[in-house]
């Protein structure tokens, strides 16, 4: 992936704003409504990250805990196994374990995964899933755990340990806002989304990611300006059409003069100030104080009812958990799961710190395990009533609001209630505030309602009808000022969006630009021979209401994608838009975890897939899950380096793990360790053994087969895969092999590059097998067909190999 350019969106911005011909004015309100572009966090992760094991335990398809060993390091790692398999029950685990959610239940029925996230045939197992990470340029080992302690799915919690076992804080090694951004994992269920064309959420992922909030923002800023301006023009509008009804029908001749200074296509401003100012200052300032306190309103005695309830329950809640011991009980549960943990490691039952023999039987483990549930539960308990009482102090804090200013330095009764009200903020302990909210604020609200009272009273004494207009006519003086402001900001606002409209869409794509050629590359990998092509992918909308745009064509012929799309083209192109943000450059998770990716895709797009994987593998850990066994034909067709891991499951959800080898070597190992067993029956080495060996003959020859087709007549995997299904005999997979055409006879061509060869051949589709009498002559078969099989997978058809002897 190509790294982001090195000047910052605002750079970019600023430098085109000062370059541009527009008027002083509106570049002055555009740099003011640039905002800061602050460096995003990187939440103290330690360095890049990748997966050592996945293990899980009463999880899903898996029962008894197992554990899914990883290789370290960038590689290609596929993780086979039939539908039901507990394949996708790992990488739904890892997705668990770092993120705390599963995408795969993401909208679905919430009683559906209450009811399947356990595992039906373990049910006295502990719930978990796991991770151990490597983590930072020195690989430190790093385990995420995810533990159940309950019946339902809330009930869990995740606990972080390094390499000596203390515990961590997961923002150190895992960096949240990484996570979201660059998910290192594509489920199934995001596949599928694909096909309903959900991308709303790809869009605002990839607008963080590149960020592209900053356009946004200002966008919206300069959108707000307009808003504003217009709201504030509205408004004056308004107001000065109801005050010249109003004015007309009041008989004093100051209404008459500002009807008139009101009327017309430009209201007279100055002629309203000079009928405002011809009153006393001294008037106007104890009618400004009468106004003030004719409008005074105390606390809202509901809300300050509620916040009173709320502070005496959370204080009872915090009496009963008894908070302050919280610390105490998680400490003894540790201890007591540690002693659980020491006698199941060791199976001794002997207590270690007294000495005392057999006093950590079953008995034991069964009351301690119930004791640290209880422990752990009183602990959250109390640490709920701990945060609860937080919460409701802040929010009693909250309703209590300062002395005015206009207040302050008064002696009046209104100003000491005030001032009692205010201190209440000074007050932490919850049951106390309660009780000096509730009397402060009734006291409060008596005091303003009386002063209200009085300062209408003499309000409405004073210069009789004229001066409520007085006071609206001031009201408008200050809103039309603003409206004359507003129409020189609004005008300004609108050419400064005109002009940053095409700029905002210029460096959204120019930063989009990398990723959506990435994309491209990873759908000609995929769809090298299909009709569809993919050509530019853009942004557009903001973050909650964007949308991905994708130039699809088919045949040259602009067409929808979801229209004309297959479904394993759909799939095709979930991969090729999350590749890009997966390997983003600044992503700290140096793996990837895809779940199924082969469905519904063709044999071509299988060989492209496996392609695409490959080139990923050379700088990061890929794991891929699948059922379909085209991915690994097409891994050994094209001659890629993979491991091979195989998940089978057994009765009671036994779920087991095993790295697949060479076929030929694990073929001849197994012939071999049959062959050494010195109490094989007779019958069975004359039949078996030979059958053992005729595999790794067909199995070296397949090797052949596959590299000759593919290498020397150019077939892809659909072609390879129909004419190796013809083969029905040992002697025709090896003329095949050896000389191209499995209708030719081998013989020579086996003595030439094997000689004894053909002998061995005859002896495995026979059925008149040389007896093996003894473990010497086992062992001499076995070198034979490893000799026969090494000259075959070695051959071209002419060179010559080391006998058979």
């Amino acid at each position: 992936m190509t790294d982001q350019p090195a000047a910052s969106l605002r750079d970019l911005l600023l430098h085109r704003l000062h370059h541009s011909d527009l008027a002083p004015q509106v570049k002055k309100l555009l740099r003011e409504l640039v905002p800061e572009e602050s460096a995003r966090s990187s939440g103290g992760r330690a360095g890049p990250v990748q997966l050592r094991s996945i293990t899980a335990a009463g999880w899903r398809g898996i029962g008894p805990r197992t554990t899914l060993e990883l290789p370290p390091g960038p590689g290609l790692v596929v993780v086979a196994g039939p539908n039901g398999s507990g394949k996708s029950s790992f990488a739904e685990a890892a997705e668990t374990a770092l993120t705390g959610r599963n995408s795969r239940w993401d909208g679905r029925r919430a009683t559906d995964w209450q009811k399947g996230w356990r595992n039906l045939h373990s049910p006295d197992v502990t719930p978990e899933v796991s991770v151990v990470l490597s983590v930072g340029e020195q690989d430190e080992a790093v385990t995420l755990r995810r533990t159940w302690h309950g019946t339902k799915l809330d009930e869990a919690r995740t606990r972080v340990e390094g390499p000596d076992g203390s515990e961590r804080k997961l923002a150190e090694v895992v960096d949240a806002e990484a996570l979201d951004l660059a998910r290192p994992f594509l489920p199934y269920s995001e596949l599928g989304s694909m096909i309903n064309g959900t991308l709303g959420g790809l869009h605002d992922a990839f607008f963080k990611l590149l960020g592209l909030e900053l356009l946004a923002e200002i966008d919206g800023r300069v959108k707000d300006v307009v808003s504003e301006c217009k709201q504030t023009v509205d408004r004056v509008d308004a107001l000065t059409a109801w005050l010249l009804d109003d004015l007309g029908a009041l008989d004093d001749p100051r209404a008459r003069e500002a009807a008139q200074a009101l009327s017309g296509a430009k209201p007279d401003l100055g002629r309203v100030r000079a009928l405002l100012a011809s009153r006393a200052p001294a008037a106007e300032a104890e009618l400004a104080r009468l106004r003030r306190h004719a409008t005074l309103t105390g606390p809202d005695l509901a809300e300050v009812g509620g916040a009173v309830a709320r502070l005496r329950e959370a204080a009872a809640g915090a009496e009963e958990a008894r908070y302050g011991d919280a610390e105490e009980a998680r400490r003894m549960a540790r201890l007591l799961e540690t002693a659980i943990e020491h006698r199941r490691r060791s199976r001794n039952t002997d207590c270690p710190v007294c000495g005392a023999e057999n006093r950590l039987d079953r008995a034991w483990a069964e009351q301690a395990r119930v004791e640290v549930e209880r422990l752990q539960t009183a602990a959250a308990d109390a640490e709920a009533a701990r945060q609860e009482v937080a919460v409701s102090v802040r929010a009693g804090h909250d309703l209590v609001q300062p002395v005015p200013v206009w207040l302050r330095g008064e002696s009046s009764p209104l100003a000491a209630v005030w001032q009692e009200w205010a201190q209440c903020r000074d007050i932490t302990h919850p049951r106390e505030l309660a009780d000096r909210v509730e009397r402060a604020a009734a006291a409060l609200d008596e005091a303003c309602r009386q002063v209200r009272e009085e300062a209408a009273r003499r309000l409405s004494e004073h210069d009789g009808a004229w001066q409520p207009f007085a006071v609206r006519l001031a009201e408008w003086l200050g809103a039309a000022e603003a409206k004359e402001a507003a129409l020189d900001r609004g005008k300004h606002a609108r050419k400064a969006r005109t002009w940053l409209r095409p700029i905002i869409d210029e460096l959204r794509d120019e930063r989009l630009r990398p990723f959506a050629r990435r994309s491209q590359e990873v759908w000609q990998h995929l769809c090298e021979h299909s009709s569809v092509t993919l050509g530019s992918v853009t942004l557009a909308g903001t973050p909650g209401r964007g949308k991905v745009i994708l130039d699809v064509s088919v045949d040259d012929m602009s067409a929808p994608a979801y229209s004309v799309m297959s479904q394993g083209e759909l799939h095709s192109l979930a991969l090729s838009l999350f590749l890009p943000r997966a390997t983003h450059a600044g992503s700290p998770f140096d793996f990837l975890v895809i779940d199924d990716p082969v469905q519904s895709m063709d044999p071509e797009k299988v060989e492209g897939l496996a392609r695409v994987l490959d080139a990923c593998a050379q700088d990061r850990q890929v794991i891929v899950f699948t059922h379909d066994t085209r991915l690994q034909q097409a891994v050994a067709h094209l001659g890629i380096r993979a491991t091979v891991l195989r998940v089978s499951r057994q009765t009671d959800s036994v779920v087991g793990v095993e790295r697949l080898t060479d076929p030929v070597e694990q073929a001849l190992t197994e012939a071999r360790a049959v062959s050494l067993d010195p109490n094989l029956p007779q019958d069975v080495a004359d039949h078996v053994l030979p059958a053992m060996c005729r595999v790794a003959v067909e199995a070296a020859c397949l090797e052949t087969v596959r590299r000759r087709l593919r290498d020397e007549e150019g077939l892809g995997l659909r072609a390879v895969e129909e004419r190796v299904e013809s083969l029905e005999r040992t002697k025709s997979y090896v003329s095949l092999a050896l000389l191209g055409d499995e209708q030719q006879h081998a013989r020579a061509a086996v003595e030439r590059v094997c000689p004894g060869g053909w002998t061995l051949i005859e002896s495995f589709n026979s059925g008149a097998h040389t007896p093996l009498p003894t473990v010497g002559d086992r062992k001499d078969l076995v070198r034979r067909t490893k000799a026969l099989a090494t000259a075959i997978r070695s051959s071209t058809g002419t060179r010559s190999a080391g006998g058979l002897g």
